[in-house]
């Protein structure tokens, strides 16, 4: 029997290196600035984005790829497994876990599992990686879902907000909002909470609140797996990484840069940590 497939969307944002090495395929989502629709990493890499989201009059909307297009990859995968895990963002903030359900009960010649991560970025990204790292392992799908669940409350993830400008007019705060409020010059703190975006501090200046990200983290326990990750900002993303290297090396810290879709509702300059706590 082949080795279990995994899938998940691009709202992962999984270095394309770490993709390839393990195996994952990825649906990409979907911006529409006016009526240009383009594919997330697909027809629009994030360098793109960031020069258009800057240069447009209008914001760009995000949505989930249809459910045909899932159903084309589960049937290409179905080619080669009969065991399939996907996993996916928010479910209560984004259609694509709904999507991808709809797509999966069509499929009846594989065995397909979803989960809702109730992560974004790179903390559903962890998840994803250690599904694929057991799936390589060979380990059965009812194994690497229940590998994956109780990881599941060891994920993490908080991020500073360079401008409020795009998460206000985005409509995605979620009870990120009562931090956030109506302050202009402070560089709010949010992380992801079972499945809500919730506030967790302001800082007032950047070097701070960079500083902030970093002592969360540590504070936080030990810590198993650590990525830095950036919207359209590598030079802070660099400097999180230089003060994360004081206790961990370099090739410890994964690097990534959010695509078009989440960077459409944190806008440039958003930096972040996802990281995984080790096994209590």
């Amino acid at each position: 029997m082949a080795n279990v497939k995994i899938l998940t969307d691009s709202l992962a944002d999984i270095p394309p290196a770490l993709l390839k090495e393990l195996d994952i395929a990825t649906i990409p989502c979907i911006v529409r600035f006016g009526d240009q629709e383009f594919r997330d990493r697909v027809d629009l890499f994030p360098s793109e984005f960031y020069q258009k989201l800057l240069s447009s009059p209008t914001l760009p909307t995000t949505s989930q790829p249809a459910t045909g297009v899932f159903e084309q990859v589960y049937r290409q995968l179905a080619e080669t497994t009969d065991q399939i895990l996907a996993l996916h963002t928010i479910a209560s903030l984004s259609g694509i876990f709904n999507a991808s359900r709809l797509a999966a009960e069509s499929v009846t010649n594989a065995r397909i599992e979803l989960v809702d991560s109730k992560q974004v970025c790179m903390s559903l990204g962890w998840l994803v990686i250690l599904a694929a790292r057991a799936a390589r392992e060979g380990r059965p799908l009812a194994e690497i879902k229940q590998i994956v669940q109780d990881a599941m409350p060891r994920v993490h993830l908080i991020g500073m907000l360079d401008t409020l400008e795009f998460a206000q007019r985005g409509g995605r705060l979620g009870k990120g909002k009562a931090l956030v409020g109506t302050l202009l010059h402070v560089k709010p703190l949010l992380s992801v909470v079972n499945g809500e975006i919730m506030p967790v501090e302001n800082v007032r200046t950047q070097k701070r609140a960079l500083e902030r990200l970093v002592e969360i983290a540590l504070a936080s326990g030990p810590i198993q797996e650590l990525a830095v990750i950036h919207a359209d900002a590598p030079h802070l993303a660099k400097m999180v990484q230089q003060m994360l290297s004081t206790t961990f090396s370099m090739e410890q810290i994964v690097m990534s840069e959010t695509g078009p879709v989440l960077g459409t509702h944190v806008g440039p300059g958003a930096v972040g940590i996802a990281w995984l706590t080790g096994k209590y």
